[in-house]
């Protein structure tokens, strides 16, 4: 009998466990993956109409695009570098633009900016006046109250929101947005 070291004895036995683990792991595993395609329940059917339901309109991201390329543009024509964010109606951000130079802090301000513009169905500007009123405004999470949001509507509804931030106004910023809103007019 050839005598092995206890280091040989150890390596082999945990050689020995890892194998029996793995093959033990693929067939629990193959049983789970057959088992969860029997057990499954088939898709259930239901009919919803009327007021059960709820249709919303969005912008489609070619045209969410070509709105913050145009709020871009004329940051760019006036020297200003800018980020641009264009969400839809429920503030999910469809289109993000970081322009050359456009400080660290832009992009998330541009975001923040539009969404509460879409939120609120108006311009960050007129929302920046509503906060004398309800200055707990501003603890709502996602919100940036400062100009440079604007609302893109269809039949005064809210389906957008464009955000500017970088340059050195929320005015400028916001002129920046309506840029953006303008070129979905054309």
């Amino acid at each position: 009998m050839i005598k092995s070291s206890t280091r040989a004895r150890v390596l082999g036995g945990a050689l020995a466990v890892a194998a029996l683990g793995a093959g033990t792991f693929g067939a629990v595993s193959a049983n789970a993956d057959t088992a969860g395609a029997a057990a499954a329940p088939a898709a259930v059917k239901a009919e919803a109409g009327g007021k059960d339901v709820v249709e919303s309109s969005h912008l489609t991201v070619a045209a969410a695009t070509r709105a913050a390329l145009a709020a871009m543009d004329a940051a760019g024509k006036g020297g200003y570098k800018v980020s641009v964010s264009v969400v839809d109606r429920n503030g999910n951000t469809v289109v993000a633009l970081r322009g050359d130079g456009a400080g660290p802090q832009s992009p998330e301000s541009a975001e923040r900016k539009a969404f509460t513009a879409v939120s609120w169905n108006a311009p960050t500007s007129e929302l920046v006046k509503r906060l004398a009123q309800t200055p707990n405004l501003k603890d709502i999470p996602g919100t940036l109250f400062l100009g440079g949001g604007a609302p893109v509507q269809v039949k005064g509804a809210p389906v957008a929101g464009i955000g500017v931030a970088g340059a050195p106004s929320g005015d400028l910023d916001e002129q920046f947005a309506q840029a953006g809103a303008a070129a979905l007019a054309k």
